[in-house]
């Protein structure tokens, strides 16, 4: 993850537990990362051998985009509240956007899935 993350300018502003929040300076890169981090473990799993021990690993990756608060080296706010919940709708192996992040990438090639409508604990529409 970390390899893409910085192939893509990415800064990763904090882990807590197996979870990475990451920034990017754009949508687009934000994107064409979390589908780098999902194709190079998809391929790490089909290579996985029932032999040895590893396990296949599958990451949920929420994006979203806006303004936050930045304090130090972190990032607060709604925003960033809006982020984690969207995270945590994905399920392993996906890449779940909001409708914002799709909204500042309009006009780009991207092959979008099934639109999907949730719920987002503690968000409300402003």
């Amino acid at each position: 993850m970390r390899e893409q993350i910085k192939a893509h300018d990415g800064f990763e502003v904090k882990s807590e537990g197996d979870g990475v929040m990451v920034a990017f300076q754009s949508a687009r890169k934000a994107l064409d990362c979390a589908f780098a981090i999902q194709t190079a473990l998809a391929h790490r799993n089909s290579r996985l051998s029932t032999v040895n021990s590893d396990e296949p690993v599958h990451v949920r990756i929420g994006l979203h985009g806006g303004e936050v608060i930045k304090q130090g080296e972190d990032f607060f706010g709604r925003n960033v509240i809006m982020a984690a919940r969207v995270a945590s709708q994905a399920k392993g192996g996906e890449v779940l956007a909001s409708g914002v992040l799709k909204a500042l990438v309009t006009g780009s090639e991207v092959s979008w899935g099934e639109k999907r409508t949730v719920e987002l604990k503690g968000c409300r529409a402003a």
